[in-house]
């Protein structure tokens, strides 16, 4: 749902952001050999509205760590089989096992969003998922799954403002789907479903954060800064390494003039650059 209340009024320092920004990172490295040394079980939903800024948290996040630990899972649409399958199925497959954090690009939480705005399920679906999420989201839980759900929050001002962007940004146009299009023909049915998810499963165990996105800067470093409080982690030492000396004795290198290189792009002229123009 909209923010208005909440907006902020500045945009954060972009200064004080980057040197924060960096700072997190490296706690984010250090909670990332901590979850692999101790054999954590982590697992981050992110869900909210669209260009509410998930995407961009996500990539903070992620920048510095290492893939094998920590892997972003963003499903298509199910596949003919799938739609065969329990629905929860194939999330429960992407859950991390010991010295993993997974990071849920959209989830389960489908359901009580789009798939129910848009008629993608029965109500009968509808009412079973709600009725089973908080009951699977305990159980996970319980076999040790540190669960973290984030709702990114934006207002109407400035959602608009990034749509507008997104279409005519051509970095950007890939983000824009028809699915958004359909969307905001759907804000209160989208605003109603949203507010049903969280009656039912906004629990105490397992609670929704609100991140609010207006300020793309604040909503990065806040939500970082939440996600390592709500992991136990601590500094591990390194080992000293000492490179050992290349050994080149009785290896010829074939020669260079054999081998296919990618060209290289060299900076044009001024003058070039300039005659193009």
């Amino acid at each position: 749902m909209a923010n208005n209340a909440n907006k902020s009024p500045k945009r954060l320092n972009k200064v004080f952001y980057e040197q924060e920004l960096e700072r997190l990172q490296a706690e984010l490295v250090k909670m990332q050999e901590w979850v692999k040394e101790k054999g954590l079980r982590v697992a981050v939903i992110f869900e909210g509205r669209d260009a509410a800024g998930k995407g961009g948290v996500l990539k903070r996040i992620t920048e510095k760590l290492n893939p094998r630990v920590v892997r972003v899972v963003a499903l298509t649409k199910p596949s003919d089989r799938e739609r065969t399958q329990w629905y929860f199925q194939r999330y429960i497959a992407h859950l991390p096992a010991a010295g993993e954090v997974v990071l849920f690009d959209r989830s389960w939480y489908n359901r009580a969003g789009v798939e129910k705005v848009m008629g993608f399920c029965s109500d009968e679906e509808y009412e079973e998922f709600l009725r089973v999420c908080p009951s699977l989201e305990e159980a996970l839980i319980r076999s040790g799954i540190i669960l973290i759900k984030y709702w990114f929050s934006v207002s109407d001002e400035e959602q608009e403002k990034r749509f507008k962007e997104r279409v005519t940004n051509p970095l950007k146009r890939w983000k824009f789907s028809d699915m958004d299009l359909l969307s905001r023909s759907k804000w209160v049915e989208y605003s109603q479903a949203k507010d049903a998810m969280f009656s039912h499963t906004d629990t105490r165990r397992s609670p929704w954060y609100v991140v609010n996105g207006d300020d793309k800067r604040q909503a990065r470093l806040s939500c970082i800064s939440h996600l390592l409080s709500k992991v136990p982690y601590k500094s591990l030492k390194y080992h000293t390494i000492t490179l050992p000396k290349i050994n080149t004795k009785g290896y010829v290198r074939p020669p260079m003039n054999e081998q296919t290189f990618v060209p290289e792009i060299l900076p044009e002229s001024p003058a070039k650059a300039k005659k193009k123009t």
